[in-house]
């Protein structure tokens, strides 16, 4: 019997500014991260109903943002396997100019320090300020090793119908 198994390398992953044709890709694989990520924070109702193509859409309109926007892919074998994207703070009194809005891994390519590429693509060594779920430890811990911490404000954000409770990160 067989028990070795192929892990993914950093060098087996490439990362690129995303294209208009990642969109359907980029689709697909969004919902399986937020079906990877969100399983514990969401119901099971609402993630089934996560639609590839709705997002692929919303995709579509993310990509044509501007160059203040950071968008890239994470990309094995011809497949995009994650993602991230920042740009200018949405609110009026942010902390930092520029807002990490979302990175996002496949679940087997976690830890393999493709999502640290992801993030330095995004905002590098830059102040700036992110939110992310409470209940994401994982996410706090990477934010945490990257520098940032924890201000002290905290929100509930609408999410697919329900609602996450989030603190903001800031460095």
């Amino acid at each position: 019997m067989d028990t070795d198994v192929a892990v993914p390398t950093v060098s087996d992953i490439i990362v690129r500014p995303v294209r208009d044709v990642d969109a359907e890709s980029l689709g697909r694989v969004h919902a399986k991260c937020w079906h990877e990520s969100y399983d514990e924070l969401i119901s099971k109702a609402t993630l089934e109903n996560l639609s590839p193509r709705r997002i692929a859409e919303l995709w579509t309109h993310w990509m044509n943002q501007g160059s203040a926007y950071r968008q890239f892919v994470a990309v094995r074998n011809g497949d995009i396997i994650g993602f991230v994207g920042s740009g200018p703070a949405r609110e009026v009194d942010a902390p930092r100019d520029r807002e990490l809005y979302f990175i996002y891994m496949l679940a087997e390519f976690q830890r393999t320090g493709t999502g640290q590429r992801l993030f330095d693509a995004a905002i590098g060594d830059e102040p700036a300020y992110l939110w992310v779920p409470t209940g994401n430890i994982h996410a706090r811990h990477f934010y945490e090793k990257n520098g940032f911490v924890a201000d002290g404000a905290e929100h509930t954000e609408p999410f697919l119908g329900e609602e996450i409770q989030e603190v903001r990160y800031v460095r």
